[in-house]
């Protein structure tokens, strides 16, 4: 009988998820093109992108549910073509729609997942009540799923996902269809889930990677043309252009003439104008501080200089709407 493969020992902030030059094509048609990215232990990474961009391919490729065109996926060490059975024994996958029975109780649904996690027996009690435990399951043990809220039945497809205690989560578009409360328990509940494990969450709804995910990656075309820490993402949507509001506002172009490293000046209403910034915002506080002497010699009475905020949401149409290629600049290694 062969033996498993032992599991690869891995420590706080090793990768556990490494994808390298990761391709599906159907027919002449890439659907997935060269993909590289890695995932950290401890590290929540957001996977976004348009429909058809080639996201829910690549989760399944990583998943080990579509077999890639080219390249590798390695999952915890191992790799998921060379050893599927090791490396799947690895994931917890939560697909869009909870792969739950309806007709069973949340206590018999948990147990028969163990078993097809190949728990041992005299394990399978404790690695319910953990699940159970962490997915705030606790008094709803002996009820039908199917009586369940929405809300309650995402919290079981998540427990099923964690109850062989892997090392990585995968959640597809884990809070559709939940209210307000059930989402920010679901986001809390991931946040956790992110303490211990590696988690890629694909999802629409862009509040949700800003509230929940240390980084994140769009895949548009089937190309990655994003890939960076929220805490960039966030400095570099501060710093993309100022908002420049005169007393005595002149003409826009005088603006764009007098104050160097203005790409564009876009004029807006009671003397505020908004100014592009020539470098993408790589130099905003000395452009900042010399753009507030020149208001001052010019006498045009400066009442207000501030970043003005770009969202994730204007962010993502601005890489999605455009051409890949001119996208590449937003591009971060990992």
């Amino acid at each position: 009988m062969p033996q498993r493969a032992p599991t690869p020992q891995t420590s706080p902030g090793e990768t556990l998820v490494k994808v390298e030059q990761l391709t599906r094509r159907f027919g002449a048609h890439a659907v997935v093109d060269s993909v590289d990215f890695e995932v950290r232990r401890g590290e929540v990474l957001g996977f976004l992108g348009p429909n058809g961009a080639g996201k829910t391919t690549t989760m399944r490729m990583i998943t080990g549910n579509l077999a890639p065109s080219a390249g590798r996926v390695t999952i915890n060490g191992f790799d998921i073509l060379d050893q599927p059975k090791a490396a799947k024994a690895e994931i917890g996958y939560l697909p869009e729609q909870p792969p739950v029975y309806r007709e069973l109780t949340v206590d018999e649904y948990l147990r028969f997942c163990a078993r097809l996690n190949r728990i041992a027996r005299a394990r399978v009690a404790q690695a319910m009540a953990s699940a159970k435990e962490r997915c705030g399951l606790g008094e709803v043990g002996a009820r039908l799923i199917g009586n369940l809220s929405k809300g309650y039945q995402q919290r079981v497809g998540i427990a099923q996902a964690i109850i062989h205690a892997p090392t990585v989560v995968v959640l597809d578009e884990p809070t559709v269809g939940l209210d307000p409360i059930q989402i920010r328990e679901i986001r809390h509940l991931i946040r956790e889930l992110g303490g211990e494990h590696s988690v890629i969450l694909s999802t629409h709804i862009l509040p949700e990677v800003q509230a929940t995910c240390d980084r994140v990656q769009i895949i548009n075309r089937g190309r990655l043309v994003m890939n960076d820490s929220i805490e960039a993402l966030t400095r570099r949507s501060e710093t993309a252009a100022l908002l420049l509001r005169l007393a005595r506002p002149p003409q826009a172009e005088e603006i764009r003439t007098c104050i160097p490293g203005i790409a564009q000046v876009e004029e807006r209403d009671d003397g505020a104008f908004l100014l592009r910034l020539a470098d993408g915002g790589a130099n905003a506080g000395s452009t900042a501080e010399q753009m507030a002497q020149i208001v001052v010699e010019q006498g045009w009475g400066l009442r207000e200089l501030s970043p003005e905020r770009r969202s994730l949401e204007q962010i993502f149409v601005d890489i999605t709407t455009g051409d890949v290629n001119s996208s590449s600049d937003t591009e971060t290694a990992t």
